[in-house]
């Protein structure tokens, strides 16, 4: 039987960790606007992925796979802070080529913006102390037994935060259509500098 109270709290969960403001959020966006719904569907999608897997090391007690990913933590933050970098290139680069509008028609949108959000969500290990902590501050604790109630609670986490993915993608989308090129334009210049400004804060972090 679920466990409709742990299900919820993993929902909740689900959206907390995907509502901040970050370099996915500026992609969910700026694809949204500039490619279409389905890419940044396919964008959460591909966070909501990553949560979810995150989440579910805390919540299963998988020490050994949370040592083996934190121990390479600076590895992982090196290659997404350079990935941000490329990102926020590519999509300067697109706007001065004025091949922004042609992306529209990529027929292939998904499953790449799956694949990127994926990895840059994947780039950052210590979510899985987050989770850690989070999951303790709703009452539960990670353990390998309660194997059932971890399922719904990581469930919970998938379906909270590719609700919001969702959300976001359909208002991002209809404000393209409200207010035209002109706003796209502006995303595409804010998204580009949000991203690389995140790129460059993963990798100043490496300094210290």
């Amino acid at each position: 039987m679920i466990d409709w109270l742990l299900l919820s709290k993993g929902l909740g969960v689900g959206v907390l960790v995907a509502a901040p403001v970050g370099p996915v959020g500026a992609l969910c966006i700026r694809r949204a606007i500039s490619i279409g719904r389905t890419a940044a569907i396919g964008t959460g999608l591909g966070a909501a992925t990553a949560d979810a897997f995150y989440g579910g090391v805390a919540a299963f007690g998988l020490t050994a796979i949370s040592d083996f990913l934190l121990d390479y933590q600076m590895h992982a933050t090196f290659l997404g802070g350079f990935f941000l970098l490329y990102l926020s290139y590519r999509i300067m680069s697109s706007l001065r080529r004025g091949t922004v509008a042609a992306e529209a028609g990529n027929a292939f949108a998904l499953g790449p913006a799956f694949v990127s959000t994926f990895f840059i969500t994947l780039t950052n290990p210590a979510t899985i102390l987050s989770f850690a902590a989070i999951f303790a501050g709703i009452g539960f604790i990670g353990d390998v037994e309660a194997f059932d109630s971890a399922i719904v609670l990581v469930s919970g986490v998938f379906f909270g935060s590719a609700a919001w993915w969702v959300f976001l993608a359909f208002i991002s989308h209809e404000l393209k259509k409200r207010f035209g090129s002109r706003f796209e334009y502006l995303v595409n210049i804010g998204s580009a500098v949000l991203i690389g400004f995140f790129g460059v804060a993963a990798l100043t972090s490496l300094l210290f």
